[in-house]
C-alpha cells in the first residue's frame, strides 16, 4: 500500500528525470560545439584584443582597406591576443598636425611621403624634447612601396617645350614658358593661347610640396644640401619660384582631381600637371581617345611618395602594440601584399625581389606612354626645419 511518502518519493522522481532531460537538450550543442575548445576557453574569457588604430594618407584607401580584410583573414595575434585594425584617413599635412597637437593618438601613421615624417620629427623634437617618431629607425619606420612624382602632358604640347631646349632643365623650360607674356606664342603656337601648369596646393596634398621642392632644387641646380639661406636669402630665386607659382589659377586639394581634369577638360584647362606615378596610371584607360595622347615624363631627378608606416614613440602607444604594430607592418610588406600594390593600384613595392615588367604589370601596358621601371636620381629630403620653412614662403606669398 502506497504512502503519502512514497508518492512524493516517485512523483519528486519523475521530476528530477524531466528537468534532467530538459537541462541535457540545451546542453548538448554547447558540449558538442566546446568539446575541442582549450580548458582555459571553457573557463576564463577570450583574451582581450589588441587594437591598431592607424592614420593613413588617401592615396592609398583602396589597397589598405583591401590589405587589412586579408590580414584579418589570418587570425592574428600576439601572445595570445588577436590583433585588431582601426584606420583612419587622413591629409598627410593634417595627419601630423592633429598627432603634434593630440588630438589623435595613433599605434601606426602612414602619411604619403617621408617628407611628413621629417617635420613631424622636427617639430616634435621642439615640442616634447624627443621626437615622436625617427625617420632613421628602421624598426619603427618602414616604407612599404613608393610612387615617384611625374609630370603629366599632352604629348604635341609636351614635344614643342622640350624640342625648344633639349638641354635645358625641365623646370627652367616649364617657369620661362608659363610667365612668357606671349605664352605659347613664343613658341609658335599662338593658337593655344597661355601655358596651363598645375599642381596642388602643398599645405594640403602631398604632391603639391613635393613640386614644390623639385622645383626649388631645380633652380639651384642641385639634388641635395638645400638649406634655408638657398631659399630665404637668394632674391633671383625668390622671384623665379614665386613667378610660376603666380600663373597656377588654382591649386587642388587632391592629385588625383588634377588628373581627372586633365583628361576631362583636356589642353584647355590644363596643358601640364604634377602627379604621382600611381595617379598616372590609375586614370590611364580614361585618357584614351580623347585630346590626342596622354604621357608621362619623368623629371631629371624626383622625390619619391614612399608611405612609410611609422610606429609612434608615444605615450599612449604600449610595448605589446607596438609588437602587434610590427607583425601588421611585415605582413603588408609580405610578397602577396606587395604584388596587390603593383598589380592592381601601380605602387612599386618596397620587396625589391617583385619585378616591375613582369606579365600584366602596368608598367608593361603603359610602357608606350611613357612609363618607365628605371627612375631618375632621387633629390634628399632636407631636415624637418628646412621644409617648414619652404612651406611657410609658399604659405606667406602664394597661399590661396
Amino acid at each position: 500500500m502506497y504512502t503519502p511518502r512514497i508518492n512524493w518519493i516517485i512523483f519528486s522522481f519523475f521530476v528530477l528525470i524531466s528537468v534532467a532531460v530538459f537541462v541535457a537538450s540545451l546542453v548538448s550543442p554547447l558540449v558538442r560545439s566546446y568539446s575541442y575548445a582549450p580548458l582555459r576557453d571553457l573557463i576564463l574569457p577570450p583574451p582581450k584584443p589588441i587594437t591598431l588604430y592607424v592614420l593613413y594618407s588617401t592615396e592609398k584607401d583602396a589597397w589598405i582597406k583591401e590589405a587589412i580584410q586579408i590580414f584579418e583573414k589570418t587570425n592574428p595575434s600576439y601572445e595570445g591576443h588577436p590583433i585588431k585594425v582601426e584606420v583612419k584617413d587622413m591629409g598627410s599635412r593634417e595627419m601630423y598636425l592633429a598627432v603634434l597637437d593630440g588630438k589623435e593618438k595613433p599605434v601606426i601613421i602612414s602619411p604619403a611621403s617621408s617628407l611628413q615624417i621629417s617635420i613631424l620629427q622636427d617639430l616634435s623634437a621642439s615640442k616634447f624634447g624627443t621626437p615622436l617618431v625617427e625617420v632613421s629607425n628602421r624598426n619603427s619606420c618602414r616604407s612599404v612601396f613608393s610612387s615617384p612624382l611625374v609630370l603629366v602632358a599632352w604629348q604635341e604640347r609636351a614635344q614643342a617645350i622640350w624640342s625648344r631646349e633639349p638641354g635645358k632643365d625641365v623646370w627652367q623650360q616649364i617657369q620661362k614658358l608659363a610667365t612668357d607674356p606671349e605664352g605659347w606664342g613664343a613658341y609658335g603656337h599662338p593658337e593655344w593661347g597661355y601655358f596651363k601648369f598645375g599642381h596642388t596646393n602643398p599645405l594640403k596634398s602631398n604632391s603639391g610640396f613635393m613640386t614644390i621642392l623639385l622645383l626649388t632644387y631645380g633652380y639651384f641646380d642641385k639634388t641635395s644640401s638645400l638649406t634655408t639661406n638657398d631659399i630665404l636669402g637668394n632674391k633671383d630665386f625668390q622671384s623665379w619660384f614665386l613667378g610660376l607659382e603666380e600663373t597656377i589659377s588654382r591649386f587642388g586639394e587632391s592629385t588625383g582631381t588634377y588628373m581627372r581634369d586633365i583628361i576631362t577638360y583636356g589642353p584647355s584647362v590644363y596643358d601640364m600637371v604634377s602627379v604621382y606615378e600611381a595617379t598616372a596610371i590609375e586614370q590611364a584607360d580614361n585618357a584614351i581617345g580623347r585630346y590626342g595622347e596622354l604621357r608621362v615624363f619623368y623629371p631629371p631627378a624626383t622625390v619619391l611618395s614612399d608611405h612609410p608606416f611609422c610606429i609612434l614613440n608615444a605615450e599612449w602607444v604600449s610595448p605589446q602594440e607596438a609588437s602587434a604594430a610590427q607583425i601588421f607592418i611585415d605582413f603588408l610588406l609580405s610578397e602577396p601584399i606587395q604584388n596587390l600594390a603593383l598589380m592592381r593600384y601601380g605602387f612599386r613595392p618596397a620587396e625589391k625581389s617583385i619585378r616591375l615588367d613582369q606579365p600584366g604589370s602596368p608598367f608593361v601596358r603603359y610602357e608606350t606612354n611613357g612609363l618607365k621601371t628605371d627612375l631618375p636620381p632621387q633629390v634628399e629630403i632636407p631636415a624637418g626645419n628646412i621644409l617648414n620653412t619652404l612651406l611657410d614662403f609658399w604659405s606667406r606669398n602664394i597661399n590661396r
